[in-house]
Order: structure tokens, then C-alpha cells, then sequence
């Protein structure tokens, strides 16, 4: 009997992994780009350092246990790194306040090592809020909190990696198609088995192209210029008034915006965050 109950057990089928069928040229030209577009500025460790920084914010905060003692200006601090958040949170917080959020994050990130239990935080999360333009926000909310808290445990889980929804994001602009990207719908899910595979399937690359270290932000940062390559040639409707903002354009300004690494101006501490007043949020100041 018990001899049966192993074999049972070892024929059990294992959980379904997505199928991504990817463009070997278009991640290659991506990648290239990248690179090319980087250098101006510093080469592309430079925003993977960045983006460590941004990470070891996110952790310092809410890693830990420590979002329990989350504060409404420490949160400001992380949401101004966001670029869809830092533009509607302001407003939402002045008719909503931080104390009906703050739960949220804490279930959010409660259980966070089991990423079996991922959707069903992130649907915890996002539920009661409804689901329209002036919320979309939310989704990368908690997306950009569990992956830059975890960084090895959650991909990037954004829109503009991927929406179902709306069929657009990261995913269908390297999308394997001999016709270019494809016109109809990619019938793939946005959950976590997805990114995750996404990400996967990315490390690899990265690594048969000499990335050895840092993949998390690697991995971001070329899912940011593929995005931001989205936006510059044909316009990102879906996305473009979270993402465009007046100030002079270059090759990485895209990029930046979506890593949310134009958040702060280093000499004032302002942020682009703006408040219901209109004020812009100041790293580390408290509100009054």
C-alpha cells in the first residue's frame, strides 16, 4: 500500500508551465540597443545600479516584517519610484487616506517566500478598487512592490510587461511572429506562472549574451527599453500619459520613466510625486 502511495505520488503531474514563443532577433536587437543607448550616460551598470538602489529602498521599508510600521511618508518615498502611482496616488490618498492602504500592503506582502499564493495576494490586493483608467494604477502598485522587495522572488509583474486585458506590453513586442508582431490577440495570461517564465526565458538570454550577475535588473532594464522602443516609435497610447512627461527627450528617457529612475531631482530632493495640493513630495519629508 504504501509502495503504491509512493509511486502515485511520484507520477503526479507537475503544475503547467506557460509556453512563450520569443523573437531570438528582436531581443537581440533590443539588447543592442540598449547598450548602444546606455552608454551616453553612463553604460547600462549604471541603471543596474540604480536599480539595486531602488531595491534595497524597497527593502529596507517594507522588507521584514518592517511594513507593519510603514509610514505614510515612507510609502510617498517608495511611490514616487512608480512612475503610474506617483501620478494618481496623490489625489487617491486625499479622498481614500494612507490607513485604508496600509492593510493592503500588509496582506500583499504576508507569505511573501510562498509565490504559490502570488495571485491570490495581488487579487487581495487589488479587490474593492475598481477597475478603470484612474485605477490602473494599482495593479503596478503591488507588482512593484513585491518585485523590488523580493527581487529574486517576483518578476516584474507591470502592465507594461504584460496586460491580458489589453493585449500589450513587453511580451507581445518580442512575441515570435514571422509577419512581425502580431495582430491579434496573444491568448496568454498575466499571472505569475507567466512573468515568471518571462523572466526565466530572459535570464537565459542575457546569459548566453555574457550577464552573469544582477539578472533581476538586467532583466528589467531590457524589458524597459523593449517598452520604451514600444513608445517612441508608435506613439504607447494605451500607456503614454503614465509615461511621457515634458522634458527633453533622449534614447534612455523612456526607459528611466518606466523604471521610475527620474523620480527625484538629486539637488532639491522634490519628487515628481505630486500631492492633492500640487505640492511636489520631498524625499524623507514628513507631511504636516
Amino acid at each position: 500500500m504504501f509502495s503504491l502511495l509512493r509511486t502515485n505520488r511520484q507520477k503526479a503531474p507537475a503544475p503547467s508551465r506557460p509556453v512563450l514563443h520569443l523573437s531570438g532577433p528582436r531581443l537581440r536587437a533590443a539588447f543592442e540597443s540598449l547598450v548602444e543607448a546606455a552608454e551616453a550616460t553612463g553604460g547600462v551598470e549604471r541603471y543596474v545600479g540604480a536599480l539595486a538602489l531602488k531595491a534595497s529602498l524597497f527593502e529596507e521599508v517594507l522588507g521584514k516584517g518592517r511594513v507593519h510600521e510603514l509610514t505614510e511618508a515612507e510609502f510617498l518615498d517608495l511611490a514616487s519610484f512608480i512612475t503610474p502611482v506617483r501620478r494618481r496616488i496623490g489625489a487617491w490618498l486625499a479622498h481614500n487616506g494612507f490607513e485604508s492602504l496600509h492593510p493592503r500592503l500588509i496582506k500583499l506582502l504576508n507569505g511573501w517566500s510562498d509565490v504559490s499564493t502570488t495571485d491570490q495576494r495581488m487579487a487581495t490586493f487589488c479587490a474593492g478598487i475598481p477597475e478603470d483608467r484612474e485605477h490602473r494604477w494599482v495593479r503596478d502598485l503591488g507588482a512593484e512592490v513585491l518585485h523590488y522587495t523580493a527581487p529574486h522572488h517576483y518578476p516584474l509583474m507591470t502592465r507594461w510587461v504584460w496586460d491580458a486585458r489589453v493585449n500589450t506590453g513587453v511580451l507581445r513586442e518580442i512575441w515570435h511572429d514571422d509577419n512581425g508582431v502580431p495582430a491579434g490577440k496573444l491568448h496568454i495570461a498575466d499571472d505569475f506562472a507567466t512573468f515568471a517564465m518571462l523572466r526565466e526565458e530572459l535570464e537565459s538570454f542575457l546569459g548566453d549574451n555574457g550577464v552573469f550577475r544582477d539578472m533581476p535588473f538586467y532583466v528589467d532594464i531590457l524589458c524597459a527599453h523593449v517598452y520604451a522602443g514600444y513608445i517612441n516609435d508608435k506613439g504607447g497610447a494605451y500607456l503614454r500619459a503614465d509615461f511621457c512627461g515634458q522634458v527633453q527627450e533622449d534614447s534612455m528617457a523612456h526607459t528611466r520613466r518606466l523604471l521610475g529612475l527620474d523620480a527625484v531631482d538629486t539637488e532639491s530632493g522634490r519628487t515628481r510625486l505630486k500631492l492633492i495640493d500640487g505640492e511636489a513630495h520631498v524625499l524623507g519629508e514628513q507631511r504636516r
